[in-house]
């Protein structure tokens, strides 16, 4: 369904930290620092799962799987043609 670096870089594309996704998703900070820290695919609850994976459509990027039409091969993560509605800029802390 999504995999660590994918969830990472989702959040660089969008210029979010964890705590933001944690925050858009409705998921706690542990556990997406726990899915991010993880091998390969993230293991966890569906229903947290698609939280995350919707939060970051929402937010304007697009998950690519392996069998999803891209011009290269394997997994990946690009904007959305539309987003849905612009991401609150980070504040420093």
């Amino acid at each position: 369904m999504i995999t660590a670096a994918q969830m990472r870089a989702a959040r660089a594309l969008l210029g979010i930290d964890q705590r933001t996704l944690a925050e858009l998703s409705g998921v706690s900070l542990p556990t997406i620092q726990r899915m991010e820290a993880s091998e390969g695919n993230v293991r966890g609850v569906v229903d947290t799962l698609t939280k995350v994976v919707e939060a970051l459509n929402h937010a304007g990027v697009e998950l690519i799987g392996d069998h999803g039409r891209s011009d290269g091969g394997g997994r990946g993560v690009r904007f959305r043609e539309a987003p849905d509605k612009a991401v609150p800029p980070r504040t420093p802390r």
